[in-house]
């Protein structure tokens, strides 16, 4: 697996911007739609859960498992930016991810930020 095969993001062409921040800069926020999210649960194949467990008592990163949780987070990722599209917004600030064990037999992965309308200054 590349470098490519552990990361996110959005394409430079994206239709919805997604920030990290409560701002971006050379715009200004013109609506404030509200709330969005996206999520997932996501549960581990048995092969995997074998093989982590082996790996565990040895020691070193849970490939398998990382690549996993790159594509959950991804999948929540889009969903939010579904929602968010579909709410009329053109951004979300302030995303960020949660992550939880759905009991026990998966992860949870939500992301989740704030819709908005935002244009040049």
């Amino acid at each position: 697996m590349g470098i490519e095969d552990y990361g996110g993001g959005q394409t430079p062409r994206a239709d919805v911007l997604v920030v990290t921040t409560n701002d971006v800069p050379g715009h200004q926020v013109t609506a404030v739609i509200g709330e969005v999210f996206g999520l997932t649960v996501r549960s581990r194949h048995l092969g995997s859960q074998i093989g982590a467990g082996l790996k565990s008592m040895i020691g070193g990163e849970l490939k398998g498992l990382t690549k996993t949780l790159v594509e959950t987070r991804n999948q929540a990722m889009e969903r939010l930016v579904d929602q968010a599209r579909a709410r009329g917004a053109n951004a979300v600030l302030m995303m960020r991810f949660d992550v939880s064990e759905a009991a026990d037999v998966g992860t949870e992965v939500c992301a989740y930020g704030t819709a908005a309308v935002i244009s040049p200054t």
